[in-house]
């Protein structure tokens, strides 16, 4: 690991983000490096903006939380650089170092490994409210990649659009059925008793479509961990004396994360008032995306400095 010598090179880099903050009026910069630098006088550098370090170890970071610099982790040495920053805005959102909706200077290597050269504005998105891959298999749950892939890009799209422009929560409750059965009651009539498997698998569109229409009703949907709706609208009833749960939850996630507690399910649920999508396994929410409402923007800083 090399250490990343503040020089005038890279004090350029960083007064040409904070020019382009004050014009684009950011919240705040993310800088990505491969290397400790000289934090102190990035600090005084910087100012008063906020500002976000990313790197792929814990020692190209240490020693930068000493001088107040918010920090993320993200073991992806062998990732594309766009991969890399995705994942670095969408962790700086979940952890609430950034907001939904912000405006973000990136500073970082676009060409030349280990070598500051690029300086770009982005608007966070929907495309940051998508998670990969890497994010899910870190829950290290039964259920397959690609049931977790269903289920949590269709809550997303719920989160996003609604019903007929009104916003919606619902909730999936993904694996372990069983036991989930258990725990669970009608609220009602339930809309897909009596259709054939096909008719109620979450990798046709057309069901999709079908379960986007429902969501609105009173209840959860049970997923197997096929990825077939086995059942709607039901009433979930486990006990939460083991849940710890952030104020400003409601019912819903309560009983996501009480059900997730009692059995090897995950529980999906969209927040009818902000269209966020929580992931619950054992009693905690793991996971956390935003649906951002706008596509993600680059921008481009040209400059004539070398």
């Amino acid at each position: 690991m090399k250490s990343i010598k503040f020089n005038d090179k890279l004090a350029v880099y960083v007064d040409l983000a904070l020019r382009l903050a004050e014009a684009e009026q950011a919240s705040a910069i993310l800088m990505m490096l491969t290397g400790p630098t000289e934090w102190e006088e990035l600090r005084e550098r910087i100012g008063p903006m906020p500002l976000i370090l990313a790197a792929d170890k814990p020692e190209e970071l240490a020693g930068a939380s000493e001088f107040g610099l918010q920090t993320v982790v993200l073991n992806m040495p062998e990732s594309p650089v766009i991969e890399r920053l995705t994942q670095a805005l969408l962790t700086a959102v979940a952890t609430d170092a950034l907001a939904p909706g912000a405006g973000v200077i990136v500073v970082y290597s676009g060409y030349e490994p280990d070598q500051i050269d690029s300086v770009s504005f982005v608007q966070l998105d929907e495309h940051l409210g998508r998670l990969t891959a890497r994010d899910l298999k870190q829950l290290g749950t039964a259920v397959p990649l690609d049931t977790l892939r269903q289920v949590v890009d269709l809550a997303i799209e719920i989160g996003r659009e609604g019903r007929e422009g009104k916003p919606i929560g619902t909730m999936f409750v993904v694996g372990d059925t069983r036991r989930v059965f258990s725990h669970c009651h009608p609220a009602g009539f339930d809309p897909v008793k009596g259709y054939n498997r096909s008719e109620r698998d979450l990798r046709d569109a057309r069901v999709r479509e079908a379960v986007k229409e429902i969501a609105g009703l009173d209840g959860a949907f049970i997923v197997s961990s096929d990825c077939i709706v086995e059942k709607a609208a039901q009433l979930v009833d486990a006990p939460h004396a083991d849940v710890t749960l952030s104020k400003g939850l409601g019912s819903r996630h309560w009983a996501g994360a009480a059900i997730s507690n009692v059995t090897n399910a995950l529980a999906v649920v969209v927040s009818q008032s902000s269209g966020t999508v929580r992931i619950f396994q054992k009693g905690e929410c793991m996971l956390r995306i935003e649906p951002f409402r706008q596509a993600m923007k680059w921008k481009e800083f040209d400059t004539d400095e070398d």
